[in-house]
């Protein structure tokens, strides 16, 4: 990727201190945040609705003044240098701006002029994109005929257009099958991996979190209630459980006798039995073993599992993410839709 305006490639990063903003009515969708993304690493900013998440990519893409506080991206700062900044970004966002009357080589070609770039360049490297997110098929279709997959597919092609630095995604698998959903997913961690370029993923995707994300954010109520790398956070709050299902059913009972010295009794099957171990899972797993071959109950089946990131959000917000949306989606969202004049979209 190439560094523009003499800026090093290893300030990609984004620097975020104090970062508030304050709707009408004194309402703070973010309420005084701190982070730091490295360069080249992806970033998940995790979050049930209305908890700060879009509002804070706002901010960092420009497209929203904050209140207080500061944020840098790619070395710029987003309020003093926002066309830097927005040289250096692309952006995915959740309300993508595309034509339904336009083709996708059609978009290719306009936002390349967007952002001054020759027309042999923008045809050249748009017709790359468009192979590469695999839309080269329907390349001369009109976007209002495309599926949601193709679309999101289109709306990051047209983010990376101009080479970026640092790239936002917003959200972008909601309501995609698993299959869009998991071609976006590799093509992003081949952006960080292959051409180091940093990326910032909110999701509700615990999955797609866990699974693309170096480091993690949690937003709840505008502030950040948890941050560090998935398996860092996982360890923290969710100790493993181990669910023992005996050969002979009528032997639960002494099943959960076995399994009590291991930890704190958890509901299991109904055929089984399960503990929260007080210690490492795979240490652990050993002495359990030992322990039902010393009582001679047989096992039919033993599963170790591992803490989630479910587990993590519960422990920090109080809530499983899946029913923190589904009770945003009946309170509505605050915010305002913010506007950015004479940007490319």
């Amino acid at each position: 990727m190439s560094s523009s305006h003499g800026v090093q490639a290893d300030s990609n990063g984004i620097e975020v201190s104090g970062l508030v903003r304050e709707f009408k009515g004194g309402v703070r969708a973010v309420d005084g945040i701190d982070f730091a993304v490295r360069p080249g690493e992806i970033y998940g900013f995790l979050g049930p609705n209305g908890a700060g998440k879009s509002t804070t990519v706002h901010m960092l893409t420009t497209l929203l003044p904050p209140t207080a506080g500061s944020a840098t991206v790619a070395g710029f700062d987003v309020v003093k240098q926002g066309a830097d900044v927005r040289d250096s970004i692309g952006a995915a966002l959740q309300e993508a701006a595309l034509d339904p009357n336009l083709t996708a080589r059609e978009h290719m070609r306009l936002q390349g002029a967007l952002h001054g770039m020759s027309k042999a360049d923008r045809t050249k490297r748009g017709d790359e994109l468009i192979e590469r997110v695999g839309l080269a098929d329907a390349a001369n279709r009109k976007v209002g005929g495309y599926s949601g997959g193709m679309k999101r597919r289109l709306d990051l092609a047209l983010a990376l257009l101009h080479g970026p630095r640092v790239l936002f995604l917003d959200e972008p698998t909601t309501g995609l099958d698993i299959q869009s959903r998991s071609a976006l997913w590799e093509e992003v961690a081949h952006l960080s991996r292959d051409e180091g370029m940093t990326v910032f993923l909110t999701t509700q995707y615990l999955e797609e979190a866990d699974q693309l994300a170096d480091h993690l954010g949690i937003i709840d109520h505008g502030k950040i209630v948890a941050a560090g790398t998935p398996d860092k956070l996982k360890a923290e709050v969710g100790r493993p459980t181990v669910e023992v299902v005996p050969t002979d059913h009528a032997e639960r009972d002494r099943a959960l006798d076995l399994l009590r010295k291991f930890g704190e009794l958890v509901p299991g099957t109904p055929q089984g039995a399960a503990v929260r171990l007080e210690a490492d899972g795979g240490e652990e797993l050993a002495n359990i073993i030992r322990a039902f071959d010393q009582a001679g109950v047989k096992v039919a089946n033993l599963e170790l599992h591992e803490a989630s990131l479910n587990d993590v959000f519960l422990n920090k917000t109080g809530r499983s993410l899946e029913g923190a949306q589904a009770e945003a989606a009946e309170d509505g969202e605050t915010g305002e839709q913010p506007a950015l004049e004479g940007a490319p979209a």
